[in-house]
């Protein structure tokens, strides 16, 4: 375990400029928060780090679990911190947008607990299997673990392509397995358990039970369930809510069964009317989507001359400017002609 070095941030100062250039409207909220959360973490932490890392001795053996909950949100220093910011920071917007906001944050929630449950695990496992108590005392800090986790998601819904670690191209499916294996190497000072860790989470989340066991919590949570739309699915144009220009947040509206959206007519068309007992309607009143502007307009008219009395025994619709009264018949007009000549 590292001692924090504070000396010029430069990974602070780097990570600014990574934020920036992306720009804080491209980067959705959920995304903006957790790696706001962690700077701020990492300028005014919450607890040393050596009261922040979690191992077996602290979580288990000394009945410290709020290092779950610490561990994550905490660097040993600002290329620590710089390194992972800048991997969430793209992992985090391509996924918010597809998930949307509030799952995204659930999800994060979930795997940050549970990776390190998982690290707890592995690392309990490696000192019953070597019986090696280092293991057990080996203290872990840092949002690599969820990373890991978020990569697998990441190369499950956008599968295919190619990764270059260094240098040599890896299929996105195993790369998660190849940079597992060389920052271990790489860097001897990483966690390769915790890292571990987030790709078991990560597959029990697109390949095991994960993902159900999470939608039945919510569901229970919010009593209406997570998703009341079955057909329903999170992207980045779609019902997430997120433009893909980073733009406003729109969610989309449910209604109850039976429920009818307005829609726009053509001026002087009275969407509602209100018909007298016995009046059966024109069923083109009533306008369809696949009618085109044209089609709804001539409906409109139609509809609008028979509403103002258009005889029920006449197959087409009278010209403009010649409207009989509904109370109109041919003896009517042949007694009005007639009163006009005596006159």
């Amino acid at each position: 375990m590292r001692n924090r070095q504070r000396g010029s941030h430069l990974g602070l100062m780097l990570l600014a400029s990574q934020v920036f250039h992306l720009g804080l409207d491209n980067i959705p909220p959920v995304t903006l928060a957790v790696l706001g959360l962690n700077v701020f973490l990492y300028l005014f932490p919450a607890a040393p780090l050596m009261k922040a890392c979690v191992s077996v001795q602290q979580a288990y053996w000394f009945n410290d679990w709020r290092r779950l909950l610490l561990s994550p949100l905490h660097h040993a220093d600002d290329w620590h911190l710089y390194f992972n910011m800048v991997s969430f920071l793209w992992k985090g917007t391509k996924l918010e947008r597809r998930l949307g906001g509030p799952w995204f944050l659930y999800l994060l929630s979930v795997f940050s607990l549970l990776t390190g449950l998982v690290y707890l695990l592995l690392e309990a496992l490696l000192t019953e299997l070597t019986q090696d108590q280092s293991y057990s005392m080996t203290c872990a800090v840092g949002f690599s673990g969820v990373l890991f986790g978020l990569k697998v998601l990441s190369n499950h819904y956008y599968p295919g392509g190619v990764t270059y670690v260094m240098g040599f191209p890896v299929s996105n499916r195993y790369v998660s397995w190849v940079e597992l294996v060389l920052i271990h190497l790489t860097s001897p000072g990483t966690s390769f358990a915790g890292h571990l860790a987030g790709i078991l989470v990560g597959l029990l989340y697109t390949s095991g039970p994960l993902k159900a066991i999470m939608k039945k919590c919510a569901e229970f949570v919010t009593s209406n369930g997570y998703n009341s739309w079955p057909g329903a699915h999170y992207s980045s144009s779609g019902s997430s809510g997120y433009s893909g220009t980073g733009g406003g947040y729109s969610g989309y509206q449910q209604h109850p069964p039976g429920y009818t959206a307005s829609h726009q007519y053509p001026p002087g068309y009275t969407a509602n009317h209100q018909y007298p007992p016995g009046y059966e309607a024109n069923p083109t009143a009533s306008y369809t989507g696949g009618m085109t502007e044209e089609e709804q307009i001539e409906a409109a008219i139609r509809n609008s001359l028979n509403d103002r009395g258009q005889s029920s025994q006449r197959g087409a619709p009278p010209p403009y400017g010649f409207r009989l009264s509904e109370e109109a018949t041919a003896e009517d007009i042949r007694l009005r002609r007639l009163r006009r000549f005596d006159s």
